[in-house]
Order: C-alpha cells, then structure tokens, then sequence
C-alpha cells in the first residue's frame, strides 16, 4: 500500500517569486524605501525587551491597540493575522459551511480563489467591464440570483488600481445578506474606505496590511476589521499564537509614527501620479498601449508586447510584474520611475 495526495492538491505547485538580484524591483508592490535610521533605533530598543522564551500575546494587544489609535477605531473591532493570506484561507473555512457558494470579481487577487478550493469550497466568478471596472448593479443582482454567502474583492484593486466609491460599496453592502470581505490593503492610497463605518454592518469584514504603504511586508502583517459579533469569531477560530512576537513588537512601533507614515504615503503617491502621467504620454505614441489610471501603489498597463517588454526590462536589471497581456508596475522611487520609464521609451522607440 502506498499513499497519495488527494485532487485537489497533487497537481499543485509552490508559489516561486521572480529569483535573482535585480536593481530595480516593481514587482510585488512593496514601499521602495527601507524605514529610515531614527524608526529602526527605536526597533532595536524593542527587540532587546522580547521573551524569546515566552509564546507570543495571543490577541496581538499593544500592536492592535497602535493599529486601530493609527486609524481612529476601536481596538475591540480588530483582530490581527500572520498576513492577510492566513486572513482570508481562516475566514473562508471557518464562516462557510459545505455546500455555500462564494463570490470573487476578475480580474482581481488570485489567492482569493485558490484558498477556496482549499478549502472546497464552490466559487462563481464576476467578470468586470472592458474598462476594468465593477458593475455594482450586476454585481448586485449576481448576489440575489445565485445566493452567494460570502463576496471577497480588493478595493482599491490588485492587479488593476481601479477603485469603487465608497458610495457604491455602502450600497452593495446593504443591498445583500452575503458576507462581504473588503480587502483594502491599497487604500491607504485612497481616499474612499469604509474603515470608520464598518462596526454599523452586520456582514461586513475589512482586511489591512502592514505590507503596502506601511512599509513593513517583512514583518507579515494583515488586519481583520468587523463588528464585535464577526470579530469574536474570527478571534475564536484563529490559531491561538498566530502572530509571533517581533512583527508584534515592531508593528507596535511602525503604526504610532503617524507622521513618518503620513509623509511616505503622499510620496509614494506622488510617484505613482509620475509613473501614470509617463506611462499615458508613451500611449499616445503606440497603437497597442493601454493605461489604465490607479488609485493604488502602482499602474497597470495591456499590450500585446508585454511579455517581450518584460524581458526586455528584466535584462536591464529592472523587474515588473508580468501577468499575460498586462505589466503591473509598481510606483518605486523618484529614480526608480525615471529609470523604467526611459527603459520603456528605449523598447518601444519613443524619442524623447
């Protein structure tokens, strides 16, 4: 007798992120700029108080307590995971039971489909407009017709930068009885969250990270945000010590320099605003270029050429994130927009 993997994971392969060591990394929407030497002085004092010995604090409270003073909420609404991943696979177990069908919108976060099938769980795809955007009233009636029990989308959206008003999602909201997961792990960068509200719903969970504009995707940290009843539970069916000790204790540190964070925010969007603006000048030279505007850390451009455009950039020590016939490219540095944009004009022989 021997044994063998069940379907639904033989055929899987590890997730393998771009390898080598490149000058210009775009690739996986991180900050462009390590924290500088005053926050991590204050890291180093932190760390030398840690009981290595010692579990980590099961509900995270000294970090929860500095995440939700950042946002102006409750700390008794948060509840903090290992990333928004462990997030997003725990609530997909735990709050649908066999049979219940899930709903995701495409293009968006692939993980959210793959954690389903984990977990077996059936789940429908809503295909966004040619614009890439959601039809909130089709999304809408999709929830009704098909009695969807939970809704799971990015806003604004990874991989596209598109963004839903806020307006909107109040409504779609209100208009279902589904549960509905918020992942605005790129709204920092917006200004449209639903953050501050979100204890007058009653099917509502809002996910954050510390990965985006916090600046700290070392430290893997992700944020559950609902009323007390959907918090509860999401804190008695988490692993008890589920976020170790130091992301705890720097994360503390990180989310009470306000100011700090504030001031990288508007540069990262600065940049971001360079990259677009760049980017729509190169469109208006090529026939198969399209730019799509963002509300989040990076733009997302369609062409038939990008798998060559990516090699191309790749050999000139520059990596953005290929994904069929679309480039996702993050918002790096002052230097490092230059650098990329003049490589594109390169390729594509925009003179400047």
């Amino acid at each position: 007798m021997s044994y063998t993997l069940n379907n639904k994971i033989k055929e899987l392969v590890p997730y393998e992120p771009i390898s080598g060591t490149y000058k210009i990394r775009l690739d996986a929407n991180e900050c462009p700029e390590n924290l500088p030497d005053d926050i991590r002085r204050q890291i180093d004092s932190v760390m030398q108080k840690i009981d290595y010995n010692r579990y980590p604090d099961p509900l995270a409270e000294k970090l929860v307590n500095s995440f939700a003073e950042f946002y102006d909420i409750k700390p008794g609404l948060v509840t903090a995971g290992n990333g928004s991943d462990e997030l997003i696979f725990l609530i997909e177990s735990a709050f649908l039971e066999k049979g219940d069908k899930m709903l995701v919108v495409s293009p968006d976060f692939s993980m959210y489909g793959f954690y389903s099938s984990i977990c077996e769980v059936e789940c429908a795809s809503f295909v966004k407009d040619d614009n890439l955007d959601i039809d909130v009233d089709a999304l809408i009636e999709k929830l009704r017709r098909e009695n969807i029990k939970l809704l799971l989308f990015s806003n604004p959206c990874n991989p596209t930068g598109r963004g839903v008003t806020a307006d909107d999602v109040r409504r779609l909201v209100n208009s279902t009885n589904a549960l509905v997961i918020l992942d605005e792990a790129y709204m920092d960068f917006w200004d449209q969250s639903l953050l501050s509200e979100v204890e007058s719903y009653d099917n509502l969970i809002i996910f954050r990270t510390a990965s985006k504009a916090v600046g700290c995707a070392a430290l893997r940290l992700g944020f559950a945000v609902a009323n007390p009843v959907i918090s509860r539970a999401i804190k008695a069916v988490k692993s008890p010590y589920n976020v170790n000790s130091i992301s705890q204790a720097v994360g503390e540190v990180i989310y009470k320099n306000k100011e700090y964070l504030h001031k990288r925010k508007i540069t990262i969007v600065n940049n971001r605003e360079k990259l677009y603006n760049e980017l729509t000048a190169i469109e208006k030279t090529q026939s198969d270029f399209k730019v799509y505007q963002s509300v989040a850390n990076f733009v997302f451009v369609k062409t038939g050429r990008a798998a060559e455009i990516w090699e191309f950039l790749k050999q000139k020590s520059i990596v953005v994130r290929l994904m069929g016939g679309y480039l996702r490219i993050t918002a790096g540095t002052e230097y490092e927009v230059s650098q990329t944009v003049s490589a594109l004009k390169e390729y594509l022989g925009v003179i400047e």
